[in-house]
């Protein structure tokens, strides 16, 4: 590997999941470096599902430490809860780890979250309402509580004691809702300080040790590059970087360790929330899609909007997070059409775009330059080698490589951990 990083290339739900699922074989290390439990995972390991919004994909196999790095936001109520249901199907959670730096996320951040999100009204993000975005905000404001604190009671009572006035004032004041109990909130974080003492710890010197012994580290990123704070579809975004300079900022380790840059992308593409979409479908062929491809959020069981593969946004996210090669996700989907479409290019307001828009009058005015190809109407779950795959659907892949700019260096034709076409990289 030996340290590589899998991200999402397009707008989040690409099948990271599956995908880190693949690489975690080989791994000693397996770090989430941003986000919190807004984002999720689906795993399928022999017929059996797996749904996971916090912990490392990696916890599946028994050789992998689980690392939930400093860039991330943790709701220590999820990741136990996430623990417990794990250990209950038979999956050892002790050996998660979670950084010292992480900031945690509070009672008022989800309530905060909510009403924010109602206050906006048409204007809506489309936040799971978690807590992710305003426990960033403190992070950001340096007021922020971290896991070290909830270790010390005092400076953890002082510190809410002083985040709780400040909150409770918003509540009650600006949004007319009844002010929170400083000591019930205490109360439970420090049950949950008790439970997780064994797991938190100095993650950053733990992942460099181990790529400096050499061993097989695997970075795995929530969300998707168009969703990037900095880089995405703003204000439609998240609150944190997916992309691939989010992996060393949250996990303290530096750029020179990363040797491969992996981006997910489906073989079309969905986003879960508002925001734009160019190459998005109104119409019955969105609607097979969506129904086929079982489009629905793993967190929030939310309905996805799909379209046609966006080629000018996945050339912006190989450009941007310095992808070394691609893994295709949901080829086998696309059995279902006779003709496929790819967006080569943009018009908006009487100008063509061959690259992606930076402003977002622009972007919302995009109206996809459409490229059309055959469709092969043939089952390929069942393939395995990339030779075997009917005519047109390589013909797809390698379009989708020259657009892009990058290789395809797997296929996923199906959700089991199986049906995946390996495919060397050149």
């Amino acid at each position: 590997m030996p340290a590589t990083v899998i991200l999402g290339a397009q707008w989040g739900d690409e099948g990271k999941g599956k995908i880190t699922d693949l690489y975690s074989q080989n791994a000693d290390v397996v770090v989430r470096y941003q986000g919190g439990n807004n984002a999720g995972h689906t795993i399928v390991v022999d017929g059996e599902r797996f749904a996971l919004s916090l912990i490392p994909s990696g916890v599946l196999y028994p050789q992998v430490t689980p690392v939930i790095g400093n860039g991330t936001v943790v709701d220590p109520g999820v990741m136990l809860a996430e623990m417990d249901a794990l250990e209950a199907r038979g999956i050892d959670p002790s050996r998660v780890r979670v950084s010292s730096n992480a900031h945690v996320i509070m009672p008022y951040h989800r309530k905060l979250d909510a009403i924010l999100e109602r206050f906006l009204g048409k204007q809506q993000i489309g936040t799971t309402k978690r807590g992710i975005g305003p426990a960033y905000m403190d992070k950001y404001s340096r007021f922020g509580i971290r896991m070290q604190d909830l270790f010390d009671p005092k400076i953890f009572h002082q510190k809410l004691e002083v985040v709780l006035k400040d909150k409770n004032k918003q509540l009650q004041k600006v949004y007319n809702q009844l002010p929170l109990d400083l000591d019930d909130i205490y109360e439970e974080y420090l049950g949950y300080a008790d439970r997780l003492q064994d797991h938190v710890t100095d993650t950053s010197l733990l992942v460099w040790e181990a790529i400096h012994e050499g061993k097989n580290v695997l970075f795995e990123g929530a969300q998707g590059t168009l969703l990037d704070i900095d880089h995405g579809t703003y204000p439609f975004v998240t609150s944190s970087n997916p992309t691939a300079g989010g992996a060393t900022t949250g996990s303290g380790i530096g750029p020179r360790d990363i040797d491969r840059v992996i981006g997910v992308a489906k073989a079309y593409i969905t986003r879960v929330g508002t925001g734009p979409f160019p190459t998005e479908l109104h119409d019955e062929t969105g609607e097979r899609m969506i129904e086929i491809g079982g489009e629905y959020g793993v967190v929030t069981g939310r309905r996805r909007r799909t379209g046609w593969l966006d080629a000018v946004a996945l050339r912006y996210s190989a450009r941007v997070n310095g992808l070394t090669d691609i893994a295709l996700t949901k080829l086998d989907i696309l059995s279902n059409f006779d003709t496929l479409k790819i967006g080569i290019a943009y018009d908006s307001l009487g100008e063509r775009y061959n690259e992606f828009p930076r402003q977002q009058r622009v972007l919302y005015n995009c109206h996809p330059v459409y490229e059309e190809l055959d469709g092969w109407g043939e089952d390929i779950t069942g393939v395995r080698t990339y030779e075997d795959l009917p005519d047109a659907a390589k013909a797809y892949v390698e379009r989708i490589e020259e657009l892009a700019g990058v290789p395809v260096s797997s296929i996923g034709v199906g959700p089991g951990r199986e049906a995946t076409i390996d495919r060397p990289l050149p």
